[in-house]
């Protein structure tokens, strides 16, 4: 344990900055003249892939935004966890409502603000530092595969085919989503299930 908190400890500067870059990129994925960055949100989280210890990571073109895979096979006995979460972000508009650009990270009181600090670039963020931190530390007790999409925001038309095609490269035991919600800061969750997308408009008036 106590490597593990040096390690936060030594790299939680560069750890910030890599965030911040990640979360700079306007990955929206329902702009149609966004290709540009969201595929250079999906070559990032490749390199970051790379770079935390993945023997393998690609960018692989769907008939949509492509999805980011990789792995780390420590041995072909020990369990499988495949990560799942998304590089794209919601549109920032109206801007008007933000006290910051929206896409130029502000640290207030200990928090990020910016869009995708959150959902999900910094979830996910998370699992491949803690990757990082396991093969660094030498305490990656299991096999671990990323699949990483660019379309959640939008409903993941394409992840199903996607899926189907490369079912063999995602085997696992288990799946862990970046993507998911807490009770409170201080209580810890566990998310069972997920009912996908609901949009809603309400008006109200009245005297």
């Amino acid at each position: 344990m106590e490597a593990i908190k040096k390690y936060v400890e030594d790299h939680k500067e560069r750890f910030l900055e890599e965030l911040f870059d990640l979360i700079r990129i306007p990955s929206v994925s329902s702009r149609s003249d966004g290709k540009e960055d969201m595929h250079l949100a999906a070559d990032h989280f490749k390199l970051s892939l790379l770079s935390a210890g993945a023997d393998h990571a690609e960018v692989k073109e769907t008939s949509g935004w492509p999805v980011v895979y990789g792995y780390k096979m420590v041995d072909e006995a020990m369990p499988t966890v495949l990560v799942y979460g998304h590089y794209d972000v919601q549109p920032a508009e109206p801007l008007d409502l933000w006290d910051s650009p929206p896409f130029e990270p502000e640290v207030r009181d200990g928090k990020i603000f910016a869009r995708g600090a959150d959902d999900d670039k910094g979830q996910l963020f998370m699992h491949v530092k803690a990757f990082e931190l396991m093969n660094a530390t030498g305490t990656l007790r299991c096999n671990v595969k990323f699949m990483i999409e660019g379309e959640e925001e939008i409903g993941s038309p394409n992840l199903k085919q996607f899926c189907k095609e490369n079912k063999e490269l995602l085997k696992a035991d288990i799946i862990l989503i970046s993507d998911t919600t807490m009770i409170a800061q201080d209580i810890p969750s566990i998310t069972v299930g997920l009912r996908g997308l609901s949009y809603l408009e309400v008006e109200v008036t009245g005297p």
